[in-house]
This record gives C-alpha cells, structure tokens and sequence, in this order.
C-alpha cells in the first residue's frame, strides 16, 4: 500500500518516470524470484535437504504467485524474456519496451546471484539447471512447459478474468506444478534469466543455450495456438 501511494502521482513524473518506474520493478521483482527460487535449491544443498524438491517447486510457485500481485499494476510483472517476447508477439505489450525489460529482469537476476554467492561462496551452482539426461530431452522439455505456461498467461489475462486473484494463483499454480514434475529432468527453468544469472555468476554455462533458447520458442510457439482459442475482442465463454 506504501509504495502504491508513493507511486501513484503519474502526471508528476512524466512518461520517462513511468518507464524507469516498471523497469525497477521488473528489476526488483525478478531479483525477488532468482533469489528466493535458486535460493531454495542452495539453501536445501547447503542443509542437506531441509528444502525439498517439492519446497523448491513451492517456492518458485509461490513467489511468482506474490510477484504478480506486488509488482503486477506497475509494469505487468513479467520476471521473465520469454513472457516479455510472448506478450510482445501477441500484440499485449509494446516492441519498444521490450529491450528495457529484458535488461532489467537481467540485472535483477544476476544481482540476486550475486547475493547467493556472497551468502554461500562454496556452493558450486548456486541453483542453476542442468540437464539430467540428453541435452535434446531437457531443450523440448523447456519448450513444452514454457508453452503451456504462455498458454497460461495468455488466456488468463484475456479480458475481464485479469482482474482479481485468479492470475497469479494460474500463473504461480502452473509454474509449482511444471518444477515439480520436471524440475529434476531439466531443471524447469521456464525463464532465460533465472538460468543465465547463476550460470554467469558460478561460472557453469554448460548446456546454457537449452535455456536461452527453448523459453523463447516455447512462449512465442503458443502465441498462434492462443490466437486462434482466443481471439482478440472475443468472449471466449459458450452458451
């Protein structure tokens, strides 16, 4: 509520203020995540299981799930490239803002690993991902989870059903969902930055490219699909 008060003024700071508004929450929101989400993974490796799988799924779920209702009437609460790119495609969001929210989820990424590791200096990984098995296994795996969660998003925030709790509890609900099924596959990245960020700052980008690159065509795959289930301006409920 503070810091709605203190942002509410958009006359005052002006169209440049507004857009250096979103791009720290994007920032903040994303450092929030890699944090809390690699942070789980580093926290349950450092205690030998205190955090589990399932509480690592959770945790990611649940942040995003919080995520979006702080951050989400200040700049969308994106978190993530590949949202960004999918949203951009699907005509939801400006083409010109794109390379300022990508480099703000960036920032708050690598910042957040940057945290871990001054936290835990001996930790190996920080919680980046990793495939488990063949690289091919983990590249369409990412692809698949991150087309349903564009799926997700896109059809949750299709007219009047974006308001209210509904979003974050499908978008966190389907992130807890696909970590927990796939994370010890692929890691269930789903997100560019949550990987690159501990990949750069543990120095382990092996097999980094699944993860830049299956997000992205995951997200901009299921903009067509959800194109033609939902089109733009229609009531997508039957009679």
């Amino acid at each position: 509520m503070l810091c709605r008060v203190w942002l509410r003024p958009r006359a005052r700071i002006g169209k440049r203020g507004v857009r250096m508004r979103r791009w720290v929450a994007e920032a903040l929101g994303t450092y929030i995540l890699v944090f809390a989400g690699t942070g789980a993974i580093v926290i349950g490796q450092e205690t030998g299981g205190a955090v589990t799988h399932v509480g690592v799924a959770l945790v990611f779920g649940w942040v995003v799930l919080a995520m979006i209702h702080a951050f989400g009437d200040i700049s969308g609460a994106h978190l993530n490239p590949a949202v960004t790119l999918g949203l951009a495609a699907a005509g939801r969001f400006p083409w010109r803002d794109v390379v300022g929210y990508g480099v703000s989820q960036a920032v708050g990424g690598i910042l957040a690993s940057l945290t871990l590791r001054g936290l835990f200096p001996k930790n190996v990984g920080l919680g980046g991902t990793l495939p488990a098995g063949p690289a091919s296994q983990s590249f369409v795996l990412e692809l698949i989870l991150t087309f349903i969660l564009m799926v997700v998003i896109l059809t949750v925030t299709q007219g009047a059903r974006e308001k209210g709790i509904t979003v974050g509890l499908a978008i966190g609900s389907v992130i807890a969902l696909e970590a927990m099924f796939a994370g010890p596959v692929c890691g269930a990245s789903m997100n560019p930055v949550r990987s690159l960020a501990p990949a750069l700052v543990s120095g382990r980008m092996e097999h980094l490219w699944i993860y830049l690159t299956a997000p992205v065509v995951g997200a901009l795959l299921a903009v067509p699909v959800c194109r033609f289930l939902v089109p733009r301006g229609s009531d997508s409920s039957t009679s």
